[in-house]
């Protein structure tokens, strides 16, 4: 108490505070009103807002006093950055919480790398909170390393700094009724539960809604998001590196307001952040738009706490924790102050990295034999890209032959994709083809790929697709663009095939390197490797790949790559 008996010392008048914010226009997230107030802040609280003495004084005249910005819904893995590395790049930005969902660790590590991962983050300035993964696997045709079992959800939902189920992916499963999932939520601690819903409207929608879950990151569109409104749940606007849907659903804003609308990043490249920001630079598209950038702060601050319950977050008032931006002007959001805690953000310690979360990458030596595919007359299946977005399209074309093998075209822009199973060595390949990828020579691989994070490769020739396999397992997992059975550039990602061991600066050039050496071998998209990781996700609609084969989302099984001889 003695804590609170000073702060309501300092709230009276009777005591200076810590520090006093003083001479700035202050966001009042309830009223949206900017208050000619000084804050008053102590033991990293506000105390009050009004006139106030401080032992010491930050001058913000002239400027903007905004609460510090809260992340909806983020994979900290996406990032390739270890946790406090992370927290170097985006505290700076004005993001000074994030709420996480540690699915992709969880495929790989279980849950002990999901508890490891919550260890890691516990001494960040960056507050990182957790949402329990639900879907381990995302489906009956993703292959993980073991399965999260209900009593692995409850233990993580014990955890202090745990708020609830994460996005329940297995939309399919909800809406049926399957036992399974709606066991998980039913799960002491389940009451709060994210939301994976992409396409779903009508009577499934209200299904899912009806299931209890109250938000959803996936719409793509305005009538997607004002259905979810509608049925009482979170739209969570997600402006992701690939999946970029802020403006397409702002008009919703402009149409209802922001009330049960919030920002989120879900996956993002680290240098894409670094170039064009974070929820800063979300809060800047939204106001270059035309929303009120009243409306757009709230959104990136006070909307994701109230979703999440972070009920001392968000909010620039007495008795909430004092994480304060100063900003220059509403225009670039460019924080010149960030206060987390009342203290100026701070290089904290490295995060100690144990043995046992490397060396993920297990699997029997491949060799180009392995990624032929025998011709079976007919036409054949193909994965089609959709520029800046995750949802993909099932193509119907004429293969290729070649010595009675199916093979890739750069003239058709149709390449060869395989997901290699890297848990356990089983062997098992799922093998099929892209089009739309832009791709002419060489390969892309990758240990990141959605959800269960085994190897998928992307190439023109099977000895290019094998060895950029191989050299994922030589380096530990990381991302890979090889020609002609040479590395033109590599991130290795050690920890888990998903999070580097390297700095910040380091961890970015390697990535620009990536993607820019798949841009040179014809890659026409914004996210070569982002993309890619992607396409192994089956519960994002509508044709993906796993090491079981092709899946068919809408129908929700496993279908043949070749398909007869009618196009139709």
């Amino acid at each position: 108490m003695e804590g609170l008996q000073r702060r309501l010392a300092v709230a009276r008048g009777d005591e200076p505070s810590d520090l006093v914010v003083r001479g700035g226009k202050v966001l009042s997230v309830f009223t949206k009103e900017w208050l000619d107030v000084d804050v008053a802040i102590a033991g990293g609280v506000v105390a009050g807002l009004g006139e106030y003495e401080g032992r010491e004084t930050l001058d913000a005249s002239g400027k903007y006093v905004v609460p510090g910005f809260i992340d909806a819904h983020m994979h900290l893995e996406s990032v390739k950055l270890m946790v406090d590395e992370f927290a170097r790049l985006v505290l700076p930005l004005g993001t000074t919480t994030v709420v996480a969902d540690p699915h992709e660790i969880a495929n790989v590590l279980g849950v002990d790398g999901v508890h490891w991962l919550l260890d890691a983050s516990s001494g960040l300035q960056l507050d990182v909170f957790f949402m329990a993964p639900s879907c381990v696997p995302a489906s009956s045709f993703e292959s993980p390393r073991r399965p999260l079992e209900p009593g692995d959800l409850e233990s993580l939902m014990r955890r202090r700094r745990v708020l609830g189920l994460a996005e329940m992916m297995n939309f399919p499963g909800v809406v049926a009724g399957a036992p399974g999932e709606l066991a998980k939520l039913g799960l002491e601690g389940a009451e709060h539960v994210d939301g994976h819903a992409p396409g779903l409207l009508g009577k499934e929608l209200q299904a899912y809604a009806a299931a209890g879950i109250r938000s959803d990151h996936e719409a793509l569109t305005v009538e997607e998001g004002r259905e979810r409104l509608r049925a009482g749940m979170w739209l969570l606007i997600r402006e992701a590196s690939m999946a970029r849907n802020l403006l397409d659903l702002l008009p919703l804003v402009e149409e209802l307001g922001p009330a049960r609308i919030a920002f989120c990043t879900d996956d993002r490249d680290p240098e894409d952040i670094a170039d064009d920001g974070h929820l800063n630079g979300m809060v800047r598209k939204a106001v270059a738009a035309g929303i009120r950038p009243e409306d757009a702060l709230v959104m990136a601050s006070f909307h994701p706490a109230l979703w999440h319950g972070l009920r001392a977050h968000g909010a620039i008032a007495p008795g909430y924790q004092a994480d304060l931006l100063i900003l220059p002007d509403l225009e670039s959001f460019e924080p010149s102050v960030v206060l987390k805690r009342g203290r100026p953000i701070e290089d904290g310690p490295a995060v100690d990295i144990p043995d046992w979360v490397r060396q993920s990458v297990r699997i029997r030596p491949v060799t180009p034999a392995d990624f032929a595919i025998q011709a079976e007359g007919g036409n054949v299946r193909a994965i089609g890209l959709i520029a800046d977005q995750v949802v993909t399209e099932s193509v119907v074309s004429k293969p290729v032959v070649d010595g009675g093998l199916v093979v890739a075209d750069p003239e058709s822009d149709q390449a060869k994709i395989a997901v290699v199973e890297r848990h356990l060595a089983t062997g098992r390949i799922g093998l099929g083809f892209v089009a739309g990828s832009g791709l002419r020579r060489g390969a892309l691989a990758s240990s990141v790929a959605h959800d269960a994070h085994n190897l998928v490769v992307v190439g023109m020739s099977d000895r290019d697709l094998a060895f950029a396999v191989e050299r994922l397992a030589e380096i530990g997992g990381g991302i890979v663009a090889v020609e002609d059975l040479r590395v033109l550039a590599e991130c290795p990602l050690p920890i888990a095939g998903l999070l580097s061991d390297a700095r910040l600066a380091d961890v970015i050039a390697q990535s620009r390197e990536c993607n820019e050496a798949a841009h040179e071998l014809g890659w026409v998209g914004a996210t070569p490797f982002l993309t890619l990781s992607f396409l192994g996700l089956s519960v994002i609609p509508r044709l993906k790949i796993t090491d079981r084969g092709l899946v068919d989302v809408d129908r929700f099984e496993l279908v043949p790559l070749h398909i007869g001889s009618d196009l139709g």
